[in-house]
């Protein structure tokens, strides 16, 4: 049996290198801006809660059983 290279020469293998490091970059364009967005509105609801419970515990915990109902149906859709 012969030996067969994959990629043939070096200047094949770095254009490979190259095409999937530029595929990388792109992907992580679109990614990173959701993962930020997510962790965003996270933040917001736990900020929202916090004040909250500053005012009163019934407010509290109306908004914590909206919040629970409510995100779970949206993560759905989304």
């Amino acid at each position: 049996m012969e030996n067969i290279k994959l990629l043939g020469s070096g200047e094949e293998a770095s254009d490979l290198k190259w095409r999937v490091w530029r595929e990388v970059k792109l992907m992580w364009k679109i990614a990173f801006p959701s993962m930020l967005a997510r962790v965003m509105s996270f933040g917001v609801f736990v900020v929202t809660q916090s004040f909250l419970g500053h005012v009163r515990e019934l407010d509290l915990a109306a908004f914590a059983l909206v919040q629970t109902i409510l995100l779970r149906f949206v993560n759905g859709i989304i």
